[in-house]
């Protein structure tokens, strides 16, 4: 008889395997950076959650249980400041769609950032 932990860490690990495909298939098909960038992030972090919780399930050791917590928060932690970065470089790079914002508020913030440069270099 099949144990029932197996059969839910199964479901765990087929629901995360698909969180992550979800985001691989994101990253590729959607057309610009932002929604990219929502691709790469949110399934990811849900679907390592899943996968992890799946491997502590299957594995069912409770000296493992520290590690994939740790392993879970650094993705949670690392993530969105990477996912931050990379939207302000595509934003100071113009590789943002200024039209399909609907609030830009780091406008005004680079716009005075660009002059405080330019007047650095006059001076």
């Amino acid at each position: 008889m099949t144990d029932p932990v197996d059969i839910v860490a199964g479901v765990l690990m087929v629901a995360g395997a698909l969180l992550s495909l979800g985001a691989a298939i994101g990253l590729l098909r959607f057309p610009d950076l932002l929604t990219r960038m929502h691709a790469a992030t949110k399934p990811q972090v849900l679907g390592s959650l899943l996968l992890l919780t799946a491997l502590g399930l299957e594995l069912r050791s409770w000296e493992l249980v520290p590690l994939l917590v740790v392993a879970w928060i650094f993705q949670l932690l690392t993530v969105p400041v990477s996912a931050h970065m990379v939207g302000r470089a595509g934003y100071r790079t113009k590789h943002v769609d200024k039209t399909a914002l609907t609030v830009d508020e780091l406008d005004d913030v680079v716009a005075r950032v660009e002059r405080a440069e330019e007047e650095e270099l006059e001076a």
